[in-house]
């Protein structure tokens, strides 16, 4: 049944909609990319405080945007298992695209903490275009067209911020007006082109409130081997992420004296390095060293890449850094892999939901447990004098996922889909 399902998109319409999904991604991320250098110094702008104070708010900003992914995600992703894909897909980018424009209007912090919820509950897109590639892609080409989707990831999150930055010397609020129009632009393309991916006969019959709430969600976790403790790697692959968004912007002005262009730009070659490893390395070298491989190659680059980062006494130094983080990209696709090939076509969008709820949580807990301890660092300089003190918490959280991902991170025993969906 899977396999018939395969080779009739992999005829006619397989190559396409990746194509289509490639392109949403990008066109979403390059709008969420351009905020990444303006949002914390309109934060700061409209707190009217220090940086340590800004980073305050940026993680009350961060947490409350990873709560509504925790609660919407799970929704999202039984609705697209219920009623398919396209329309949760494009609902979420019409969504988008509104808050954005609110956000570009907010007149207080009030205002644009508001916005920032919202923004949270329409970014659930993400997931549910992770299950769409899942549909149309055979298990053991996943890895690869994960780490696609993961470049369009690297383009927009090197393209954004350098705009952001040009765009937020002009005015800190143009970025978000450019950020509404991609996304209604975005929204426009797709209502046109995408196709569904979940035919009705492979959907779940009935929606279930059971499996989409966050806890009910995370259930699905316990129900396949190993998929549990690949979910827990998830969680700290995740958590350490959050440390980019969180302090970075501000890190690199403080311990570098860069400014916003300055920052876009090493923003620009992180990215650049991304999409040379997710484009040109992840689909040989899983051929090469399967999705197990690919996992923990990514885990040890991640480790040394984020000590560089946060051990580097100079700007140069930390570009240094760049090529070596760039490895990390390997862990998602090859996570990803793994994860897909313990569900069914059923299952997808559930499983790629409780993988955005968990993202949800470590977007909750990161933003704290790094922006809190960045401000504690620049108020108490006498105590621990490591401003990359947050970057080297990162570094464990990724050192203990390897641990974890040397028991757990092993092909199923059948190849392919689960047993219980080939049938």
């Amino acid at each position: 049944m899977s396999d018939e399902h395969h080779t009739e998109l992999a005829a006619g319409k397989r190559a396409p909609a990746l194509r289509f999904i490639f392109i949403t991604a990008t066109l979403d991320v390059i709008a969420l990319g351009l905020m990444i250098p303006v949002l914390p110094n309109l934060v700061k702008a409209l707190a009217q405080g220090s940086t340590a104070d800004a980073a305050f708010w940026v993680g009350i900003f961060s947490s409350t945007w990873g709560l509504m992914q925790f609660v919407v995600s799970p929704i999202m992703g039984m609705m697209s298992d219920r009623f398919g894909r396209r329309p949760v897909i494009l609902t979420s980018i019409f969504g988008l695209g509104i808050d954005f424009l609110f956000m570009a209007l907010a007149p207080t912090l009030a205002w644009l903490y508001v916005g920032r919820i919202i923004n949270g509950a329409t970014a659930a897109s993400f997931s549910t275009a992770n299950a769409y590639v899942a549909d149309i892609t055979a298990p053991e080409n996943r890895a690869k067209a994960f780490g696609m989707i993961g470049a369009s990831f690297g383009i927009g999150f090197t393209v954004g911020p350098v705009i952001g930055g040009w765009l937020g010397d002009i005015d800190l609020r143009l970025p978000f007006f450019v950020c509404a129009a991609v996304a209604l632009t975005n929204w426009l393309y797709g209502y046109f082109v995408l196709p569904e991916s979940l035919p009705p006969e492979r959907r779940v019959k009935r929606f279930d409130w059971k499996k989409a709430n966050p806890v009910g969600s995370l259930k699905l976790l316990r129900s396949h081997p190993d998929l549990l403790g690949l979910a827990s790697i998830g969680f700290l692959f995740q958590l350490a992420h959050n440390v980019l968004p969180s302090i970075f912007v501000l890190y690199m002005g403080e311990r570098y004296h860069w400014n916003l262009k300055q920052v876009g730009l090493s923003l620009l070659g992180t990215g650049i390095a991304g999409i040379i490893v997710q484009t040109l390395l992840i689909g040989p070298a899983v051929k090469r060293i399967g999705e197990r491989g690919a996992l923990l190659v990514g885990l040890t680059f991640g480790v040394l890449g984020f000590a560089i980062y946060a051990l580097a006494p100079t700007g140069l130094i930390y570009l240094c850094g760049i090529p070596v983080f760039a490895l990390m990209s390997f862990t998602g696709p090859g996570m990803q892999g793994l994860m897909s090939r313990r569900v069914g076509p059923s299952e997808q969008g559930q499983l790629q939901g409780a993988n955005a709820s968990i993202q949800g949580i470590t977007a909750i807990v990161g933003p704290q447990l790094f922006t809190l301890t960045y401000a504690w660092n620049l108020k108490n300089p006498g105590v621990l004098h490591l401003p990359g003190f947050p970057i080297l918490i990162a570094a464990g959280l990724l050192a203990l996922g390897f641990v974890i991902a040397l028991g757990v991170a092993k092909p199923p025993k059948v190849s392919g889909e689960p047993a219980s969906v080939q049938a």
